[in-house]
């Protein structure tokens, strides 16, 4: 009877840590190819090889970051939110790094072809403070212009419609995303730079409460190794990402396989945060709040948790 019992227990207790997963909600900023790794884990099963039931919602701003704050939501993805939040006062960190390169670049109108030329001109953002407008500073520091005095900046909103100021000859230029590269070359314009080639910075992530960080570690640890797996999946599966970004994004296949081209090289597949990178982060993220104080990578960034899951993956 002793040995029926046990045996009972045995199945019991097997059949619990098989079927009672972790649910979690992780919030992607909206439906775009730079935030795909975790949508991606989800649709894949990577998540649920890791033991979560998952929900991936599209949420952005200071309502995401109060849901992550009050418990609402597990996770958010988008690394300068994290930044943006710590600095507004959250409790969060980034405790790794899917796209550790910005995917944005600057198309142009056929005339222009390098950055230098841009002196004098204007060029459309989404707005003022955003990832695309910090990223353009960059560039043309990268180039050895003065962002503030050698280049004019309209906010004009989202890709669609900087592209459309572009062809209307409203800018000369316009900060755009993949698949919008795409669709820019289609109508003659040019790509004269891709962040992805100038500096690291990170843009896609996993960014969790401090208490989280503090509790919930091994539940951390599968979250990153869940994203390490779904990055190495999309480096390696061209047809079934490209498969993955019509669904999720409502693409045609040209169009998918052209921002899948697009997105690859920015893509890591161990799940490294750029230190150099994280700092850029944290100084356009301070610009944009007009805050002076020191914040260091370890402010922002927690990376011992992802260590402990390279490890468990034979990642050096």
């Amino acid at each position: 009877m002793t040995n029926i019992l046990s045996a009972l227990l045995v199945i019991f207790l097997f059949h619990s840590s098989a079927y009672a997963a972790d649910k979690i909600r992780i919030a992607v900023p909206e439906p775009n190819a730079a935030y795909m790794t975790f949508p991606l884990a989800h649709k894949k099963g990577f998540l649920a090889d890791q033991g979560f039931t998952a929900e991936v919602i599209s949420m952005t701003g200071i309502l995401a970051m109060s849901a992550l704050n009050n418990g609402d939501l597990d996770y958010l993805t988008d690394i300068s939110q994290g930044a943006r939040g710590l600095i507004g006062g959250f409790q969060v960190k980034a405790v790794s790094c899917f796209l550790p390169k910005s995917s944005l670049m600057v198309v142009s109108r056929p005339d222009i072809n390098t950055v230098t030329e841009l002196k004098g001109k204007t060029v459309a953002v989404a707005n003022f403070g955003g990832s695309n407008f910090s990223v353009l500073q960059l560039i043309a520091k990268h180039f050895g212009l003065d962002p503030e005095k050698d280049i004019k900046v309209l906010a004009v909103g989202p890709n669609q419609s900087r592209l459309a100021a572009l062809k209307q000859g409203l800018v000369a230029a316009a900060v755009v995303q993949p698949p919008w590269d795409f669709h820019a070359k289609k109508l003659g314009f040019h790509v004269i730079a891709k962040t992805y080639e100038l500096f690291s910075y990170p843009q896609t992530g996993l960014i969790a409460p401090e208490r989280k960080i503090k509790q919930r570690q091994d539940e951390i640890k599968r979250m990153i190794k869940a994203g390490i797996e779904a990055n190495r999946y999309i480096r390696k599966n061209r047809e079934g990402t490209v498969n993955f970004l019509m669904d999720w994004m409502r693409l045609d296949k040209d169009v998918a396989a052209a921002t899948y081209e697009a997105f690859l090289p920015a893509l890591n597949d161990d799940g490294n945060c750029p230190e150099d990178g994280m700092h850029l982060v944290i100084e356009e993220a301070k610009k944009a709040a007009k805050v002076n104080r020191e914040i260091s990578m370890k402010d922002l960034a927690d990376l011992s948790i992802l260590r402990e899951a390279q490890g468990e993956l034979g990642i050096k």
